[in-house]
């Protein structure tokens, strides 16, 4: 476990040193944030209390998702092109052959940069937001550590489904087409644009059960404090069930590339 800690903390280490990219993306947030919760003002005022958030909650939503973009990869993991690259340059086979886990190895990455992304592009646009507008803020003290709880195992299966996605590069001779069918479902199914409770009927049901809610729509009811008591066991429940189904379907198919890298070496 000490290789994967080191992993973490150097990719913690690697995405600090993008500063002007890390400045440039806190600004793109921000200004992102003030769109969508101008747009949330008019689109509350006509309609209050729709998907079951007042306006203060609805603003705060807003910013959470400005927070968790990078965060939870919610329009890509960070990872999956260098991967997908290693993969089409055959490199990956020297991955394949070190004693460390491959997937282990790209998780432990995708940790850190998670951490460094909430601290560097997570925590300024929620505070510019929280200077601009009224927000929900949690009432317990608990509640911020609940969140970050959840924020967690929503980067675990943001990781999954981009490890997912970027192994796609085994069998596909270019993998552009997985990943940006990725990208829309975690820009839609999340809840990015809006509250998946505010989804009707069917798709509503079929979109809170993704995947893809894991990364915003759990962690901000979370936040918002819709989820408390044994409510929030289901949510990480949920979440951490999603992690493993996702993580074991993510082994097996390294298992099976595995196999594939070796029959094609002999």
């Amino acid at each position: 476990m000490r290789l994967y800690a080191a992993v973490a903390a150097g990719g913690f280490r690697r995405y600090a040193t993008y500063r002007m990219a890390t400045a440039a993306g806190v600004f793109t947030n921000t200004v992102f944030g003030f769109i969508l919760a101008y747009t949330y003002i008019a689109l509350w005022g006509e309609r209050p209390a729709l998907g079951g958030y007042d306006m203060a909650e609805a603003l705060a939503y807003v910013w959470i998702g400005q927070a968790l973009l990078a965060t939870c990869g919610l329009m890509g993991g960070g990872f999956e092109d260098e991967l997908m690259e290693r993969i089409k340059t055959g490199d990956i086979a020297v991955d394949l052959y070190r004693p460390a886990d491959l997937q282990m190895w790209w998780l432990s990455v995708a940790l850190g940069r998670s951490g460094f992304q909430l601290l560097g592009r997570g925590v300024a646009p929620m505070a510019i937001g929280a200077l601009a507008f009224d927000l929900a803020l949690p009432e317990h003290p608990l509640t911020w550590l609940a969140f970050l709880v959840s924020v967690a195992l929503g980067v675990v299966v943001s990781f999954a489904v981009w490890f997912l996605v970027a192994l796609s590069a085994f069998w596909l001779m270019d993998g552009a087409g997985v990943v940006q069918v990725a990208w829309l479902s975690g820009t839609f199914f999340s809840g990015m644009l809006l509250p998946l409770t505010v989804f009707p009927g069917a798709l509503g049901e079929v979109a809170r059960a993704l995947p893809w809610a894991s990364l915003l729509q759990v962690p901000a009811d979370v936040f918002l404090e819709k989820r408390t008591g044994w409510e929030l066991m289901e949510a990480y429940a949920f979440q951490a069930g999603w992690a493993l189904v996702l993580l074991t379907a993510g082994r097996a198919v390294q298992g099976a590339a595995t196999r594939r890298v070796v029959v094609q070496g002999g």
